[in-house]
């Protein structure tokens, strides 16, 4: 590509590196979500039933979080298409983004049918819902059978019925489609009036990611309120006795993350694992808040730090958090069968087939929250229904799983933001906008992008200290720079 980084260098040398001092693991954020998990677990076992109480401060996090994801998504969306200046260009970016998604879709979940047929969760299980959890999986399924059906999908969840109407429900992925609408107006205006609107929108996303920055510190405490409702609510006895189903879930999305996108990581030229240990800040927090929202500015700030181009981690990330939920296919595949099994019946491998057909289009509609993924999981079976389940046996299915949701959803969220990372890196390599010698640094020393981390979420696990003479670490510059693709 022609555009060359505003710094010089793709590893950073060249340019001036103010010295830094690595900050002490105890003023990180990641390691507060820890001790916050531990604590939860811990009051969880000891006073169940005073952590039965504590589900609202969980609640209350993720609710703050929603609140700001729909203007961020909004932002970058159209700051990464307006930017490029050419539509063609964010054509091709899309469609590249678009197919890997829906290839990624499809093999997350022929992955949850296989695993649903070869270990079947649900065989010989004998354990009956509660009265309360009964109730729940009414209600969702009442929620799901009203979303089920293609036109319904693309007129109540795809399109929106006005332009604010997105934000004040946190409908992701209508603000998804209102944002691609305004950048491809924008783009279409005069090169000076698109470009001061493009500067606008991003000093917009700046104060956003400030409130966000606000919200974060609160982030360990929120992992303390939900773990300690999780393991109150449900305690060991209980946690045992859908063990089969969580192992084989969990394994499933291990497969998935260790084979799959590591084979794709392979292919684009880095390591998986060392992806993940990039993002095991995010990683933590999603486990203490069971959602992958949580953590999407984040992502923003150290994809494009670790080389990615800012053209293509504000296009691919958000629209990931809709059209690519890798653990969210698998849950749902997996889930159904499990549902089915656990019932005493069976599905013919033609119908299983029919069903991963169908989940392809109702899994789009998931924004990765807490709870997302039973609705989208009833509005599957309740569309599929008919001869091979009634609506009974599917709330009575509904409430088994309904008591390790969220557990399941911590499984779902981990893996759907280790999915959009990796896809974020492989878009910008086949689109020539990955910094490939930045990434290789970055991966090796996951240190060089705590400058830009700082910057942008300062009091969110980063810090700004001067250099310790006995260890001489330094970190790249804080501030924005473009990377763009650097051999591709």
């Amino acid at each position: 590509m022609a555009e060359v980084a505003a710094a010089a260098g793709s590893s950073g040398a060249g340019r001036s590196t103010p010295t830094r001092q690595k900050k002490k693991f105890y003023a990180q954020l990641w390691f507060w979500v820890i001790v916050g998990i531990a604590a939860g677990i811990a009051v969880g076992l000891v006073a169940p039933g005073f952590a039965a109480q504590t589900k609202w401060i969980a609640d209350t996090f993720v609710q703050m979080i929603k609140v700001i994801i729909g203007p961020v998504i909004f932002c970058t969306v159209i700051v990464g298409i307006a930017s490029l200046g050419n539509l063609a260009r964010a054509g091709g970016l899309a469609l590249r983004a678009l197919g890997y998604f829906l290839v990624m879709t499809v093999i997350a979940l022929a992955l949850g049918l296989i695993a649903g047929n070869v270990f079947q969760p649900g065989a010989g299980f004998e354990g009956r819902p509660d009265p309360a959890a009964l109730a729940k999986a009414g209600d969702e399924a009442a929620t799901g059978g009203q979303e089920s059906g293609i036109i319904p999908f693309i007129q109540d969840s795809l399109l929106p019925h006005s332009f604010f109407g997105p934000f004040v429900e946190n409908s992701v992925l209508q603000v998804l489609v209102l944002a691609i609408l305004t950048a491809c107006a924008i783009s279409a205006l005069n090169d000076d009036l698109r470009t001061r609107l493009v500067g606008g929108i991003e000093s917009i996303a700046q104060v956003i990611f400030g409130i966000i920055k606000i919200i974060m510190w609160a982030a360990p405490v929120a992992a303390f309120g939900g773990m300690a409702y999780t393991v109150g609510q449900m305690g060991p006895a209980a946690l045992a006795d859908l063990g089969k189903l969580m192992l084989v879930f969990w394994g499933t999305c291990a497969a998935f993350v260790l084979v799959v996108l590591g084979a794709v990581s392979w292919a684009a030229g880095f390591n998986v694992l060392k992806v993940v240990r990039l993002i095991k800040d995010e990683l933590l927090i999603i486990v203490g808040t069971s959602s992958s929202e949580s953590v999407l500015p984040r992502f923003l700030t150290k994809l494009q730090s670790a080389g990615a181009s800012k053209q293509t981690v504000g296009m691919v990330i958000p629209t990931g958090y809709s059209f690519n939920l890798d653990g969210t296919c698998i849950y749902l595949t997996l889930g159904a069968l499990f549902i089915i099994q656990a019932g005493g019946e069976t599905l013919p491998i033609g119908a299983q087939i029919g069903l991963a057909v169908l989940m392809v289009l109702t899994s789009k509609g998931a924004a990765g929250v807490t709870g997302a993924g039973l609705v989208t999981l009833a509005a599957s079976l309740q569309a599929f229904g008919g001869e091979f389940f009634t609506p009974e046996a599917i709330v009575v299915g509904l409430a088994l799983i309904v008591g390790i949701d969220r557990v399941m959803s911590e499984g779902r969220a981990l893996t759907n933001a280790i999915g959009n990372v990796v896809a974020t890196l492989v878009v910008a390599r086949w689109n020539g906008e990955l910094d490939r010698e930045r990434l290789a640094a970055v991966l090796d020393d996951p240190t060089l992008v705590d400058a830009d981390m700082a910057a942008a979420h300062d009091g969110a696990g980063t810090g700004t200290e001067p250099a310790d003479e006995d260890t001489g670490d330094t970190a790249p510059e804080s501030g924005t720079r473009e990377k763009v693709g650097a051999g591709a």
